[in-house]
């Protein structure tokens, strides 16, 4: 560990005694991030390029490796090439970074170049290339899949490291605690060759940090933001190289849980309020807390301890017991949705209101439609004209309609009904004669009839040898909105029920009548 220590203290001084020339450099170049009073929160001009500084400190430290002369350094050269496979692409994407940092290209450009360049770290070995379940099952990838899952990753934490350098000094402390957790990992799994380097990059970091905290006197610039979150993506890829389960890629993203977080929160969110999705804006973690009133040190403070949560769950799944991992991974779930909701993101709140009100929509549809169903099931089992009526009433107490009107065939045999239902029938008229009426009560059946605020639904009952029998008609105000009940249900299964049990009890009344005919004939 002395070796560690000692690298970590080298890169970190050689980037105190850098990062101020750098700076100086930057004025120079004029390489500034001015303030705009919008995205940019800062107060005074700060010049940008720290990177530079963190890169060279990095580059020299790691140059001193195979000079300690122990197990870490044969390891390092043991593993030379494949170390130089790993610093190759890093130096592309800081190049790249630096000419950012001087022209300001675009997103699309930025994320073409990240492409290109995952792409060159898949041909040089660094791939996600199986998925192995703790159960010991394990799947290799075939390069349909491999490539984009690799190319997703590194592009993918690149960017996330790159989107929360919004305030000083968060980007680079959360870059510290994403590689000091790799530091860990790698020891653990075994791959010490990616170990120097990810402590080398903290000391960087670290040291970077003294001019970066707030108040800020030099920014990371893309050429800083783009190589940490880089490196971060392409380390913990290398380390994993040696892991038996999916709890080798859960590590590193668990650990890199800020910034992931808030890549996710920033695609979705405007994703629901339609702005453009690599747009950049005011809606980040960071500017939610700075609008509750917390200081820039308070709000950078506060997400240090978020980055250090996540990290210390991160390197607790290294825990082979199953039941650990998952309850760090519900804590932390419930832990991400808590916070989200005390942020004040207007797009998930309405997210939310939205979802409550389908959800008691679908509640009191499914509630609707189960009466439905279960009135088609009652009909069958009415014997009298009263029971009948009851269970349409039932039906129609979901308050979907104002009224209903249901009429039968002039040429139907009578209906006798005496109940307590209301008692105003309509005056025959037609080819049909009404025999029952329902309303609400809220409004006059009278003023429903004649009024052009209601549309009107017109079942037709027929018997099953399809003759005509008579029709029901529903009744519903326009301004009610939607309708809960299921049209199909009402014109399927419940028409059929209501014909045939109509029929039924026609069919009774006019055997019992007649054979009260017959009873009072042969009495005579």
């Amino acid at each position: 560990m002395l070796s560690y220590l000692g690298l970590f203290t080298m890169s970190l001084v050689l980037t105190l005694v850098i990062t101020p020339l750098v700076r100086r450099k930057a004025i120079e170049w004029g390489v500034i991030d001015l303030p705009d009073g919008k995205r940019r929160i800062h107060q005074q001009p700060t010049p940008r390029l720290g990177g530079i500084a963190i890169y060279i400190a990095f580059v020299i430290t790691s140059l001193s490796i195979p000079l300690l002369g122990n197990m870490v350094s044969d390891t390092f050269l043991g593993n030379l090439p494949k170390i130089i496979a790993l610093l190759i692409p890093a130096t592309l994407v800081f190049l790249f970074g630096v000419y950012d940092d001087f022209r300001a290209t675009s997103v699309t450009v930025k994320i073409i170049a990240q492409t290109i360049i995952s792409t060159i770290v898949y041909a040089l070995g660094f791939r996600i290339h199986q998925v192995s379940l703790p159960f010991g099952e394990t799947w290799q990838l075939i390069p349909l899949l491999s490539f984009p899952l690799t190319a997703l990753w590194i592009v993918g934490i690149t960017n996330a490291f790159n989107l929360i350098d919004g305030i000083d000094g968060l980007a680079a402390g959360a870059s510290a605690f994403a590689l000091l957790s790799i530091f860990f990992f790698s020891i653990v799994q075994g791959t010490y060759e990616i170990a120097p380097l990810a402590i080398a990059l903290v000391g960087a970091v670290i040291g970077f940090l003294r001019y970066n905290f707030n108040p800020a006197t030099i920014f990371l610039g893309d050429s800083g933001s783009l190589f940490l979150g880089f490196m971060a993506a392409v380390l913990s890829l290398a380390g994993t190289q040696k892991g038996s389960t999916i709890i080798a890629i859960a590590i590193p993203l668990v650990s890199f849980g800020l910034p992931v977080v808030e890549a996710g929160l920033s695609l979705v969110r405007r994703f629901l309020g339609g702005d453009p999705l690599l747009q950049g804006d005011r809606g980040h973690i960071h500017h939610m807390l700075l609008r509750r009133g917390l200081s820039q040190r308070q709000v950078v403070i506060l997400l240090y301890g978020v980055c250090a949560l996540f990290s210390f769950f991160g390197l607790l799944l290294m825990n082979p017991q199953r039941h650990l991992a998952a309850l760090a991974l519900f804590i932390l779930g419930v832990g991400i949705i808590f916070g989200v909701q005390h942020l004040g993101y207007a797009e998930f709140s309405e997210l939310g209101s939205q979802i409550k009100q389908e959800v008691a929509r679908r509640r009191r549809a499914l509630a609707v439609n189960v009466r439905v169903r279960r009135t088609s099931a009652d009909l069958s089992g009415a014997k009298t004209a009263d029971q009948f009526f009851a269970v349409l009433s039932d039906l129609l107490s979901t308050n979907e309609f104002d009224c209903a009107v249901l009429e039968i065939k002039r040429s139907a045999p009578p209906f006798d009904f005496h109940s307590e239902q209301p008692a105003h029938l309509f005056p025959s008229h037609g080819r049909s004669r009404v025999i029952w009426t329902w309303e609400r009560g809220d409004t006059p059946l009278e003023e429903v009839l004649s009024s052009d605020r209601f549309w009107t639904l017109r079942v037709p009952l027929t018997t099953e040898d399809g003759q005509a029998l008579g029709a029901i008609t529903f009744y519903r105000c326009l301004l009610d909105g939607e309708l809960a009940i299921d049209l199909k249900n009402l014109c399927g299964p419940f028409q059929r029920e209501l014909s045939a049990t109509l029929a039924r009890l026609l069919q009774q009344q006019e055997e019992s009548r007649q054979s009260s005919v017959l009873s009072l004939g042969s009495g005579s």
